[in-house]
């Protein structure tokens, strides 16, 4: 299975997340901000990050920037996880290099499809 990097603020955000993907056999790691995010993206080298877009610290829209702006991480795809669900907000996240966009609230089913796709893909 994959190797998934979780970065999420919201603490149970990020323990559903990461338990949904851990029973379906994935290796998890999580982060609490963007700049923690790119550290351990930099050190663990996922397959995939899963990242929310209103945190301190960093923003994930700004951490994606740094992420694709650097040649170790810039082919790490990346799918945004936010409660901002404006179509704006989506296009943004999809312009900056975002692979998808997840609108919060999400099913474990409908994130555990979408990795899925994704890692299937990468093979």
């Amino acid at each position: 299975m994959g190797r998934i990097l979780v970065v999420d603020d919201e603490p149970h955000i990020l323990k559903l997340v990461s338990f949904s993907l851990e029973r379906k056999g994935h290796e998890v790691f999580q982060a609490t901000d963007g700049v923690a995010g790119l550290k351990v993206a930099a050190e663990e080298k996922p397959d995939l990050i899963l990242m929310d877009v209103m945190m301190p610290v960093m923003t994930g829209y700004d951490a994606l920037d740094r992420l694709k702006s650097d040649p170790e991480t810039c082919d790490i795809p990346v799918v945004m996880l936010s409660a901002k669900s404006q179509h704006y907000e989506q296009e943004e996240g999809l312009r900056r290099g975002a692979l998808q966009y997840i609108c919060k609230p999400f099913t474990p089913r409908d994130l555990a499809e979408t990795v899925n796709s994704i890692l299937v893909g990468e093979e």
